[in-house]
């Protein structure tokens, strides 16, 4: 039988390719001394989580006076502009977050325009979408109990209280969290914590249906571990949860919070009770830039990770000059594996906020971004580019079952009911309605969309 030979010589080696890695970016602290305002810090200070918060920027004024000459006076009078005209957030940025900002080019950083937003990022005609909403993703409307929203069948999302230790422009929560601004009175627990929390915990109790809870807010970093440690301690003791994950941004603005002692002893008493009742504990983070990776996340993760929990897992947003590129996406999916041991987990897709259109992406865009940066990770470590639909909850964005680009309008459908729909016969049957930005349309496009307002 004749066989074919093996080649001698493999062929095949490595290629040029549109991402290269090893990637370039150094994983190092950025020297907070080239700060006006910070230059006389000691290390020691600066890795202290009351240094921290007590130095945190609250407002220009503050602003101006720590950045000195490297905030352009421009730029300065457009944040004013923003924060009386467009923002739906106060400003609050840690010293660590402003530190991770190129202050070389603050108009162009990609932190910046997110953290520190300006009235000259917005669009002109399009600063707000028709159909964007307060509550965008009625998680309100889905509380079984407040600050409690049961959206999906087996996970529930506790909204353990409404501030952070930093403000992002884009929030999905503006409608709850942080403090009034001239465009927003932010609503307001009506239940103290301790009552909200118990009830929180009775619900769980009697709804075996329940596996897996999202410990958010706000923000869990701004929770004092004396309340979030028997919280957590208390849901492990409810024997339908199997899944605990803990929300903090804060991980990557203020690690220097889960560096402390007290914090780590709370969450190391609380990992090895997970082990010991068989619950998965994570923490979930929110970081959108490379360039917000530093040692000291690194640092703070590796004691996560040392003392038992699961997973580290990031959870960022797909905003426009920010991380709206492969190379953007990828260099940080890179820098989160391999120097922060961050698992990168999903990137959603900017939420239908008042005067969010500046950030948001079409779903064509996000599902080109998600066909471009497969193949370069592992498949375990590839994120999933989510589209968060209003009634319907996390779809990946090449599950949109009809799309209209012209208009961009994109069509979903469910397999489950939420809690508010449990006498809606058509809820499986519906598609359910997501809006691309207008001024990504073509003209015909935007054309129809203003003769919609016209008609309104």
């Amino acid at each position: 039988m004749q066989t074919t030979p093996i080649r001698a010589k493999p062929e095949a080696g490595p290629a040029e390719q549109p991402f290269t890695y090893p990637h370039r970016r150094e994983f190092i602290e950025p020297d907070w001394r080239r700060i006006p305002g910070f230059k006389d810090v000691s290390a020691a200070d600066w890795e202290n989580s009351v240094w921290q918060r007590k130095h945190t920027i609250k407002n220009l004024k503050e602003l101006k006076a720590t950045l000195g000459a490297l905030l352009p006076d421009d730029l300065a009078e457009s944040m004013e502009r923003d924060q009386r005209e467009r923002a739906t957030m106060s400003l609050l940025v840690p010293p660590q977050m402003l530190n991770t900002m190129n202050l070389e080019d603050l108009w162009r950083d990609p932190v910046r325009r997110y953290m520190l937003p300006a009235y000259a990022d917005r669009l002109t005609e399009w600063t707000n979408h028709p159909k964007a909403s307060r509550d965008s993703l009625h998680e309100q409307d889905m509380w079984v109990v407040e600050g409690l929203t049961h959206r999906y069948p087996t996970k529930v999302l506790a909204e353990m209280l409404p501030t952070c230790p930093q403000y992002c422009g884009h929030c999905t929560r503006m409608d709850l969290v942080g403090n009034d601004v001239p465009q927003v009175s932010k609503h307001k627990f009506g239940i103290g914590p301790k009552d909200r929390y118990a009830q929180m915990l009775d619900y769980l109790r009697r709804t075996p249906t329940v596996r897996d809870v999202v410990v958010s807010g706000g923000d869990i970093a701004n929770l004092p571990i004396q309340q979030l440690e028997p919280f957590v301690s208390s849901l492990m003791d409810i024997p339908n949860i199997r899944d605990i994950r803990l929300a903090s941004k804060g991980l990557m603005a203020i690690p220097q919070h889960f560096l402390q002692d007290s914090v780590l002893q709370g969450l190391d008493r609380l990992a090895k009770k997970a082990v010991e009742r068989g619950v998965d504990l994570a923490l979930h983070t929110h970081v959108n830039h490379a360039q917000q990776l530093t040692p000291l996340v690194g640092k703070a993760v590796r004691k996560l990770l040392e003392m038992g929990f699961r997973d580290v897992r990031n959870q960022g947003v797909l905003l426009r000059g920010v991380n709206d590129s492969p190379q953007a996406l990828l260099d940080l999916c890179f820098t989160l594996l391999d120097h922060a041991k961050i698992l990168p987990y999903y990137f959603y897709m900017c939420d239908m906020i008042p005067n969010s259109e500046h950030w948001r992406l079409s779903v064509a865009q996000a599902q080109q971004l998600q066909h471009d940066i497969m193949g370069y990770m592992p498949g375990f470590a590839t994120p999933r580019i989510v589209c968060d639909v209003p009634f319907v909850g996390k779809r990946w964005v090449h599950q949109v079952a009809e799309y209209d680009r012209e208009r961009g309008i994109s069509y979903w459908t469910k397999n489950y009911r939420t809690g508010i729909e449990l006498n809606d016969a058509d809820a499986l049957s519906r598609k359910y309605e997501y809006f691309d930005p207008i001024d990504q349309l073509s003209e015909a496009g935007q054309a129809w969309w203003r003769e919609q307002q016209k008609a309104a």
